[in-house]
């Protein structure tokens, strides 16, 4: 019985360990990693924004498209995030879904 728990367990965590494996979402280790680079950067730079960093925004990263999802205070906020994300290497379009 201690076995079939075990085993059990042990193919719960394999399975969870391998549903999020880049190769199996149907993208190479490079473009993950490059994706979560692009990822942790762009949400640094809503951070360390002066104005943004009390709002919740959203950033996510799909083959080198970001969406900015959430609240600023003005639209000078939300076209300076825009501007300093598009900088980031590997960035090909920003789509900015963030309201007033």
């Amino acid at each position: 019985m201690k076995n079939v728990v075990l085993l059990s367990v042990l193919m719960v965590f394999g399975l969870v360990l391998f549903s999020g494996h880049p190769s199996i979402a149907g993208e190479t280790v490079g473009e993950y990693i490059d994706e979560s680079t692009m990822h942790t950067q762009a949400t640094a730079i809503v951070v360390k924004d002066p104005d943004a960093h009390y709002f919740k925004i959203d950033v996510t990263v799909t083959q080198g498209d970001v969406v900015l999802t959430g609240f600023v205070n003005s639209r000078d906020t939300e076209d300076r995030l825009v501007a300093k994300i598009r900088e980031i290497k590997g960035v090909k379009s920003v789509n900015s879904l963030l309201k007033l």
